[in-house]
Order: C-alpha cells, then sequence, then structure tokens
C-alpha cells in the first residue's frame, strides 16, 4: 500500500505518511537488527524471518517476528498492535534520527 492509500486509510495528511515511510525506510536496518534482537531473547526456539526485497521489508518482517514472540509468551498480557508494541519496545524511537541509538 502507498504512503496516499495509507494516509486516506488513517484519515491523515499524505506529506505525514510519507515522512513517516522515509523515515522508518532510514531506520530500517537499525530497527530490523534490534527486533530480531528482541526475537531471540523472547522464544524458547526462534525462527528467524526469511530475507525479503528491501531492507524496509525485513525490518517489518523482524518486528513482526518478534511481536508474535513476545504474544507467544505472554498471550493475556500482550494485547496490543505490532506497531505499538514496537514503539514501546523502542521507546518510541522507531522513526527518529538515526543518529539516535536503538
Amino acid at each position: 500500500m502507498g504512503h496516499r492509500r495509507v494516509a486516506a486509510h488513517l484519515g491523515l495528511a499524505e506529506g505525514t505518511v510519507r515522512g513517516w515511510l522515509r523515515a522508518f525506510a532510514g531506520r530500517a536496518e537499525d530497527v530490523r537488527r534490534h527486533f530480531t534482537v528482541a526475537l531471540v531473547a523472547l522464544a524458547d526456539d526462534p525462527l528467524m524471518p526469511d530475507a525479503a526485497a528491501s531492507p524496509f521489508a525485513d525490518a517489518v518482517r523482524a518486528v513482526a517476528a518478534a511481536h508474535r514472540a513476545a504474544s507467544a509468551r505472554w498471550p493475556r498480557m500482550l494485547t496490543v498492535s505490532r506497531w505499538e508494541f514496537a514503539g514501546r519496545a523502542i521507546g518510541g524511537r522507531v522513526l527518529t534520527s538515526p543518529s539516535t541509538a536503538i
């Protein structure tokens, strides 16, 4: 889904969503690395996500895998979406400057 469709779906300005996607793309490798480490820490026998077509997609897959592992570990406690989980897991720094360490 492109930024225009996401913006329409969320009722936000296209520029806002485009900025979010660019910021995430700039942090994709840091996000992927962070959530891969989280996946290993959370799962007894972690299933690593397959490589995707881009660093952006790799980061999304790592977030999803870590979220699944956390949900399996704490099924009654973890009731947030994967993006709420991601934001909380790294203190809201998913979209911050690449110079800010995760």
